[in-house]
């Protein structure tokens, strides 16, 4: 908040501070009664706390007396140069040190923080050789309101905390702006010779080499002394292929100078009226009604992880209805409303079987690990995730594709051919008996969907792109998934069906690092867990018994 100028108000420069109910005049310092190292200075209203840093030019100094801070030294020489009890002197090095000789010989010399100022950075001046800035000139300023506090243009309510630099911290408190500012240590080289380094309040000395040696300043940048100069040079990071391909990420190891795309576990994703994301990151849309291998290790036939899909009462669409995984002799079944089974009991969650299985509860979903990997999430509705690790990389077949990094190839069918289409290669993938089928032929109507897209759920599908999920927005596109919502909408009879297409979204965030805390709670998009412990309402679940 800016203040603009006023005839009216006081001079800011004749203002004193108040501190624990004592009044103290600008340019007045003072010491805190129990640690003499810790000084404050009042200047235009505002408190300045810091403390004292000693600086000994001698090698046998005094220890402090009692009630001082700072050992003294006997003689008044300062680097050759004498210190009267009328003259302070302060070090070429450093200007902010002060020595001052008292009328016994004892030399005393400290440095401490400058004061913060409290006109405009536009109106600081630095004279060179001194200490301190200063503020150029006086302004009267309209006196802020209420207990507030001014401090250059910026008004501050009472209680803020602010940091002004990497050294002040300041706070507000009843009209008075008192700030803790961090003293520098006394340094041995001169000013422009000490090194900024990001983030931190104090400068450093650059540490003094042989000619020949080398240090590394960081992971990249490395450095030697060749005849009294410093030559550096650091490598060329080799191209990266961004973004990374899919199933891999971005990293930047600690330590090491180049970014590198790193293989991570692939992930195939299930949601809605079905869509498919393969773990090579293909997404299309299939909506046969049946029992199909959704991903199977077509090697070593480690495991194997069905669906079953219902059409629940529609002409066109389905939905996953159940999965079943298989694990060596263990077969775990999900399905609807949150039931599990092993080995076709009914399991309490959570369940174990030492060294193979596990099953816990999330708070959205029901998380299925096993020992090899293999890892299966289900929110209990339509939504389901497989990941799978990189030793499975080029092994696997079924509607989730083959994981090898090449999404073009991803529509390869039982027999080895590469379709187009996704209707016939989500056909190749079928299994079981008939009676699995809802529909026996899937049906592939866009156009339809395109016509039954209505105003309402182009505003309900649109939550997507609004700000609820813009935190996502730079790493995942919404696109597709804005898409599948629209098919979605199209035969759902209540307005819950987008909620698989957010939650499908939202779940890629949240693998990228991206939390959405409040996603649900803005689209009113309940879980599975919350569906199946709710009195009976209108919900995804229910509609379709």
């Amino acid at each position: 908040m800016l203040l603009s100028l006023c005839s009216r108000g006081f001079l800011l420069n004749s203002k004193g501070c108040v501190q624990n109910g004592v009044h103290h005049g600008s340019e007045t310092e003072w010491i805190e009664e129990n640690d003499p190292c810790r000084i404050f200075s009042c200047k235009a209203g505002v408190i300045t706390e810091s403390r004292l840093h000693c600086y000994t030019p001698c090698s046998n100094p005094i220890p402090a007396a009692a009630g001082q801070c700072c050992p003294v030294c006997v003689g008044c020489h300062v680097n050759g140069q004498l210190v009267t009890a009328d003259r302070s002197v302060t070090t070429t090095e450093d200007p902010c040190v002060t020595c001052r000789c008292n009328a016994t010989g004892r030399l005393t010399c400290a440095k401490q923080a400058c004061p913060v100022l409290h006109c405009p950075g536009s109106k600081i001046v630095h004279d060179s050789g001194e200490c301190c800035p200063r503020c150029k000139g006086s302004r009267r300023y309209l006196s802020p309101p209420k207990g507030a506090c001014m401090l250059g243009t910026g008004v501050y309510n009472s209680g803020m905390q602010f940091y002004l630099d990497q050294c002040t911290r300041c706070s507000c408190s009843n009209s008075t702006v008192s700030c803790v500012r961090e003293t520098c240590p006394v340094h041995d080289c001169p000013a422009e010779h000490q090194i900024a380094l990001p983030g931190r309040c104090c400068p450093q000395c650059p540490e003094v080499e042989e000619d020949g040696e080398s240090w590394k300043l960081d992971s990249c940048k490395a450095c030697a002394c060749m005849q009294g100069k410093v030559r550096c040079a650091m490598p060329m990071c080799p191209p990266l292929n961004l973004p990374c391909p899919p199933n891999s990420r971005l990293e930047h190891p600690e330590g090491q100078c180049c970014p590198r795309c790193v293989e991570s576990d692939g992930v195939c994703t299930v949601f809605g009226d079905p869509h498919y994301r393969t773990f090579d990151g293909k997404f299309f849309s299939f909506k046969g009604a049946c029992k199909y291998q959704l991903a199977s290790d077509c090697s070593g036939h480690t495991f194997s992880v069905r669906v079953t899909n219902d059409a629940r009462s529609t002409r066109f669409s389905a939905w996953t209805k159940t999965i079943a995984i298989k694990v060596g002799d263990l077969k775990v079944n999900l399905g609807q409303k949150m039931r599990v089974k092993v080995n076709g009991k009914k399991i309490d969650i959570p369940y174990r079987v030492a060294n193979r299985l596990d099953v816990n509860r999330t708070t959205d979903s029901i998380v299925v690990s096993t020992q090899i990997g293999i890892k299966v999430l289900w929110d209990g509705i339509s939504f389901l995730e497989v990941s799978a690790p990189t030793s499975y990389r080029g092994r696997l077949c079924g509607l989730c594709g083959n994981f090898n990094s090449l999404p073009k190839d991803d529509f390869t069918n039982r027999r080895g051919k590469l379709l187009q289409d996704p209707q016939p290669f989500g056909q190749s993938w079928l299994v079981g008996a008939k009676r699995s089928c809802v529909r026996p032929k899937p049906v592939a109507n866009f156009d339809r969907a395109k016509r039954c897209r209505g105003r309402k759920d182009h505003r309900l599908c649109n939550r997507l792109r609004s700000q609820i999920f813009d935190a996502c927005h730079k790493k995942v596109n919404p696109t597709m998934y804005y898409k599948a919502c629209l098919q979605d909408m199209c035969e759902c009879p209540t307005e819950n069906c987008y909620c698989e297409s957010f939650t499908a979204y939202a779940h890629e965030c949240k693998r990228l690092g991206i939390q959405l805390p409040h996603w649900r709670k803005s689209t009113r998009c309940r879980t599975g867990w919350d569906q199946f412990s709710a009195p009976a309402g209108p919900s995804f679940v229910q509609r379709f018994p």
